[in-house]
């Protein structure tokens, strides 16, 4: 079996923002949408306030929550456990929206760009008229995914085959692969490794980790 999953190194990440910026830019949300958004949180009393910054995009859950309020099975799950959208069956009803206890759905019924009336080059060329009036969310940018692997690439470790926000991490805080293979880099990384998973209790099985230092 193949599981693909995303980790995040907290202690590595910046903030900066770069994977959201390249996630918009490679799947062109419109204003207002960001399927990938990396929160401040801060702790501590003043002086000692300690900043923490957490990504957080669709956790691509084994059980995701979403896909079985589904009233037309628009929302299913591949072999490879990316959880994905048939934009041709979807409705928009928005049950999924609800149901997600990430709150990584949108909905977005107009056509809108960031300059107003007239698109980028960008997004004109990634404009989908299919994903107005459905629910949408990250991909792990599956088609990145089917397309390397056609080429014989390996998801997390050949940039073409592997999500643009990894690709974009200027401090490496990102990693890509499948969890189901011993050998690869996200296995290696969740056995040496301390790692939680945001609201794991919902018994979803989520599919991004967050790493918050080395097994002792």
């Amino acid at each position: 079996m193949t599981r693909y999953v995303m980790l995040v190194d907290i202690g590595r990440c910046v903030g900066c923002q770069t994977c959201t910026a390249a996630c918009k830019l490679a799947n062109a949300t419109p204003p207002g949408v960001q399927w990938r958004r990396v929160l401040d949180v801060e702790s501590g009393e003043f002086p000692d306030v300690h900043r923490t910054f957490v990504p957080v995009s669709c956790m691509h859950c084994a059980d995701p929550p979403c896909m079985s309020v589904c009233p037309t099975q628009a929302t299913w799950k591949r072999d490879d456990g990316i959880v994905a959208i048939d934009y041709e069956l979807c409705i928009g009803c928005a049950y999924c929206a609800v149901a997600c206890p990430y709150q990584q759905r949108h909905k977005t019924t107009r056509a809108e760009f960031a300059y107003g009336d007239d698109p980028s080059p960008a997004e004109e060329a990634k404009f989908d008229a299919r994903r107005l009036g459905v629910s949408t969310k990250c991909t792990f940018c599956s088609d990145r995914i089917d397309l390397g692997r056609e080429r014989g690439l390996v998801p997390g470790v050949d940039p073409e085959a592997t999500p643009a926000c990894v690709n974009s991490c200027i401090s490496g805080a990102l990693h890509f692969g499948d969890r189901d293979d011993p050998g690869s880099n996200v296995a290696r990384l969740l056995r040496e490794t301390q790692h939680f998973r945001m609201h794991e209790e919902l018994g979803t099985d989520p599919g991004m980790y967050y790493i918050v230092g080395q097994r002792s």
